[in-house]
């Protein structure tokens, strides 16, 4: 049934379970969510779509909102001209990928959010786009309302140009993702190319790559530890690496990006010193962060890395985590309509909570003895040395940290009872995948099994709410399931159980990973050019099926699936995956050597497929089994796998089933398909390890 463009329009919003659609809920903007009746609306009435997309902990999404938005007259101008649809990108990142590319390829300009497209309502197509725009004129911009009019006008005298911008469009998109060279032969030059690249990048002095604003880039920070351990056994061992790593890891956690007093970090930084960032702190960041902290933790033994890694976990499992197991997704910039005020101080505030005895050490070390660096206010971050602090002001080292630790306490306390900036509590499957993943590797590096078991509980609540008839779906709020399931949710999901697996066993999540591989090759695989497209084949038909290669805020779904296979294959026997691996990193050759630094999580992949991963498997009773893997566990190597399988464990594949307990534990070493001799002292296999220099 089509909708009567003569009857009363209404905003749609409210029924939505996304936190950001209900923000604007209440805004005069007829708003719709993405979805047939929307599009049949723009058909019936013949107007163009105004698609606005953005998120929840997003500032300027937040600015327009309130200058436009909620403006009565602005919103009256958009219902006039325009149908007018309103998308969370968290829960479609696929609408996100299309419209975020089309406006770059239409405009010129980078993207960003909140992102504002115009399309043609016969096919969804974009003519004309940008991100903010200010409700009056100013900084060179239109004044939104202006610029809706202009755009409405374009649209009734240039039909025919419209549809043909179409074509152009697809062809862009088409030339995307070039034909695979079926004739690539894949060696080490990528890996060489982004190691240069990083050099290259790198800030020697506040460490990062990059300028700002500076974002954190977990896969750079990972891939130089790694690229410092390939050459650790040589005579010539990449310490540059490793310093680049180990100085990046260390500025971030001193400056402001990181919450000195809760834990975790913030987006990204506006400042080169990583002092000042952008106050948004999302589950997709501290995920993989927490991996990089805890790895570097294990890699050189330095207690701030250590310290931050612990702190970070702590801060997900209390401020992100939902009761029934999984995480949220995001904390707000703003609170009380401003971006950081949850977060900044007062220093004579700071002076009267702490007192004249604990605050001239807290000022020296956080800063604010210094002149105020936002917006009147201080924002903390570590500005001294602990060591000589401790000496100037008397105090043995120990003394000094206690001292500290009590006041940043006294501090969160305080900062507890202030308004708190809204917190977006959509679980998300792939993010919650990275979450995953971050807290195996840090119960394994750091001896956590807390850690562990709230990885195991956001899995179960995964199986439990988001696996439906042997598929994904991809958010979950309010108890409510939705969205088909993107490539990230099966990839992310996938690398996390493998993770998982080797802090604690459990032949059920074994099977769940193969089911989600299965379903990632039946669905998601492009038979012709190969690689892996971000949707499933039966996803609903978009104006484009996107394939990307690219690292973005997260790392690339194609990247991540490549690995996971390509472990997963030679853990289980079962070349298809390899196989798969090899087709996607080989579909990406051209993008791998062009823009190495662009693609890491794919030159990761790279590395795990010409360098294959050593996995170690013992068997064994439980508990005797956990505890040759604790032991194994306690040095960094990056490119093994360790997994201890009771000897009881049921449903075990072939290739695992093969490998038994004896009458004592028993460990095997394999790398690619051939495996030593069984082994059955715990020194003997710690010996061959080390021979290996793996």
């Amino acid at each position: 049934m089509q909708p009567d463009p003569s009857a009363p329009a209404r905003n749609r919003l409210s029924l939505e379970t996304s936190p950001y659609l209900k923000q604007h809920a209440d805004n005069p903007v007829r708003w719709h969510p993405w979805g047939e009746e929307a599009l049949a609306a723009a058909q019936a009435a013949d107007k163009p779509i105004l698609l606005s997309i953005g998120y929840s902990a997003c500032h300027w999404c937040h600015v327009m909102a309130h200058e436009s938005f909620e403006n009565p007259a602005i919103a009256q101008v958009m219902n006039d001209l325009f149908i007018n649809i309103k998308v969370d990108r968290e829960e479609r990142p696929d609408l996100d990928k299309i419209y975020q590319i089309a406006q770059q390829m239409i405009t010129q300009r980078s993207g960003g959010w909140p992102l504002t497209m115009f399309l043609n309502p016969e096919d969804q197509s974009p003519f004309f786009g940008g991100t903010y725009f200010p409700d009056v004129a100013r900084h060179g911009m239109p004044a939104f309302p202006d610029l809706l009019r202009r755009v409405a006008e374009y649209f009734r005298a240039n039909r025919e140009q419209i549809r043909a911008q179409k074509s152009q469009i697809e062809a862009a998109f088409a030339q995307l993702t070039p034909p695979a060279d079926g004739r690539v032969v894949l060696d080490d030059t990528p890996l060489q190319g982004l190691r240069e690249a990083l050099a290259q990048s790198f800030d020697p002095t506040w460490g990062g790559f990059g300028r700002a604003p500076k974002f954190p880039h977990p896969g750079s920070i990972e891939q130089c530890l790694r690229s410092w351990h390939r050459s650790s056994a040589s005579l010539t061992p990449d310490l540059q690496a490793l310093y680049m790593a180990s100085l990046t890891l260390t500025r971030m956690a001193e400056g402001g990006l990181y919450d000195q007093l809760a834990g975790g970090f913030s987006r990204y930084s506006v400042d080169d010193q990583w002092m000042i960032p952008h106050f948004e702190k999302m589950l997709y960041d501290n995920g993989p962060l927490l991996a990089n902290f805890a790895q570097a933790s294990l890699a050189t033994g330095e207690a701030l890395f250590t310290r931050i890694a612990m702190e970070t976990a702590d801060w997900i499992l209390r401020d992100m985590r939902a009761p029934e197991g999984g995480f949220y997704s995001a904390l707000d910039a703003d609170s009380e309509g401003h971006e950081g005020t949850f977060y900044v101080w007062d220093a004579q505030a700071v002076k009267a909570l702490l007192g004249s005895a604990t605050y001239p050490l807290f000022a020296r070390r956080f800063g604010l003895d210094l002149a105020p660096n936002f917006e009147q206010a201080w924002h903390l971050r570590i500005c001294q040395p602990l060591d000589p602090l401790a000496t100037e002001f008397q105090l043995s080292l120990e003394e000094a940290t206690r001292s500290l630790d009590g006041a940043r306490q006294t501090l969160l306390r305080a900062r507890e009872r202030r308004v708190r900036p809204g917190r977006d509590d959509k679980i998300l499957t792939a993010w919650n995948g990275l979450t995953i993943k971050g807290l195996a590797v840090a119960a394994r590096a750091l001896q956590r099994p807390t850690l562990a078991e709230a990885a195991t509980e956001a899995v179960d609540f995964i199986r439990t709410h988001l696996w439906r008839d042997g598929r994904l779906l991809a958010a979950y709020t309010d108890g409510r399931a939705r969205f088909n399931a993107y490539l990230d949710d099966y990839a992310f999901l996938a690398d996390a159980l493998l993770e998982l697996l080797q802090v604690r066993w459990r032949s059920e999540d074994l099977r769940f990973l193969i089911h989600l591989l299965e379903v990632m090759l039946a669905q998601f695989e492009d038979a012709d050019q190969h690689g892996f497209f971000f949707t499933s084949a039966d996803h609903e038909p978009l104006l484009h099926r996107s394939k990307s290669f690219a690292d973005d805020a997260m790392a690339s779904g194609n990247g991540v699936a490549a690995s996971v296979l390509c472990k997963a294959g030679y853990l289980l026997g079962e070349l298809r995956y390899v196989d798969a691996a090899e087709r996607t990193l080989m579909a990406a050759w051209p993008a791998l050597q062009r823009y190495p630094q662009g693609h890491v999580s794919l030159i990761s992949a790279l590395e795990d497929f010409l360098h294959s991963n050593q996995i170690v498997i013992i068997r064994g009773e439980a508990p005797e089994a956990q505890r040759w893997a604790q032991q194994l566990s306690r040095v960094y190597a990056p490119r093994r796998l360790l997994f201890a399988i009771p000897a009881d464990a049921p449903h075990l594949p072939p290739a695992l089933a093969s490998k038994r307990a004896g009458e004592t534990t028993t460990a095997y070493i394999c790398t690619g398909m051939t495996c030593s001799a069984p082994l059955n002292e715990l020194n003997e296999v710690a010996r061959a390890l080390q021979q290996s220099a793996t």
